[in-house]
């Protein structure tokens, strides 16, 4: 009889010493999340490297995730070859945003606006910048804020970078000089659509390179290519970004800004990209509402420039793209 008394005293002892084991699980996961919101959204102008996360043992890298990375702000080392014009415009929170616009001498065939993708810059689409020249179009390469040559030290991964878009088309638009076509790589794939659905813009045409299908896909995707599990992590870190800077970080959607889109859109995606799923890819390509748009998959590339993964393929793509519209 004393025996059963003591066992029902230590029920509920043990139970209680569950529920605090979870509460401080919990409580300790949340400060993990919120740390690395704070961090991954928040670059530093010191030079050096970022750190890496996946370097180290286990240890060193468990302590890297809960941590999170420190972002440094990329250096442009490249400017164009051709002449330029460094231009300026100034969002609504006074954030200036630095562009680079090279018009071509000759009669121009439009206007391609180029948005990089995160913790770059827009020296590192030069590339593919002077592809598009030698085809005759003007360029406006555009650094989004806290990137480059713009101002901010903070990101909202997509979401309130959507205004750059509109700044950068509004001042194309002036210049009148016929077709405007956005190009955006990775992030900037996701800025673009962004910005085309919030802004009701009518470009031409718009080229989406890899973009992530949500800002929780993101860091799924983020978190299983360091080989740690993507839950929690991934959905408390978009819950914190969003308390942070102010939105609904799970409504941060690349798929439900696509089903405004009416414009031509060429979407490009390799095959072998490590933080862009085929499946995510899939969605974000049958979220497109255009009836004139196209997936063109890169067998042998990753998370990369397409232009020096596979330059005639590339070069086919866009002429075909360019051409039709």
């Amino acid at each position: 009889m004393n025996v059963l008394i003591k066992r029902k005293r230590k029920l509920p002892s043990l139970v209680r010493w569950v529920i605090w084991a979870l509460l401080v699980q919990f409580v300790l996961l949340n400060i993990s999340s919120a740390i690395y919101a704070y961090r991954l959204t928040h670059f530093y102008n010191n030079p050096g490297s970022n750190d890496k996360l996946g370097g180290g043992n286990i240890i060193e890298r468990t302590w890297k995730l809960f941590t999170g990375p420190r972002q440094v702000k990329a250096v442009i080392r490249d400017r164009p070859s051709f002449t330029y014009k460094d231009v300026k415009f100034t969002t609504a929170k006074g954030i200036d945003i630095n562009a680079w616009y090279a018009p071509v001498d000759s009669t121009s065939k439009g206007t391609i606006i180029f948005f990089h993708g995160i913790t770059a810059n827009k020296s590192t689409l030069l590339e593919e910048a002077y592809e598009f020249r030698y085809w005759g179009y003007d360029l406006l390469l555009v650094d989004l804020r806290a990137h480059g040559g713009s101002e901010g030290n903070t990101t909202t991964i997509g979401f309130r970078e959507s205004e750059e878009v509109k700044l950068a088309y509004d001042f194309i638009s002036q210049k009148n000089r016929g077709k405007i076509y956005l190009y955006g790589v990775s992030l900037g794939a996701v800025v673009v659509a962004k910005g085309v659905a919030d802004h009701n813009l009518q470009p031409t045409g718009i080229m989406l390179d890899m973009p992530f299908l949500s800002l929780q896909s993101y860091l799924e995707n983020k978190a299983r290519t360091l080989g740690f599990p993507s839950q929690p992590f991934a959905f408390l870190t978009t819950f914190w970004i969003g308390i942070e800077h102010g939105f609904n970080g799970y409504g941060h959607k690349t798929s439900s800004y696509l089903m405004k889109i009416k414009c031509p859109t060429l979407m490009q995606w390799g095959s072998r990209d490590p933080f862009i799923l085929k499946k995510e890819t899939e969605r974000i390509y049958n979220a497109i509402a255009s009836n004139q748009k196209k997936l063109v998959v890169y067998e042998h590339a990753g998370h990369e420039s397409f232009l020096n993964n596979d330059p005639v393929k590339w070069r086919l793509t866009i002429e075909e793209f360019l051409i039709r519209k």
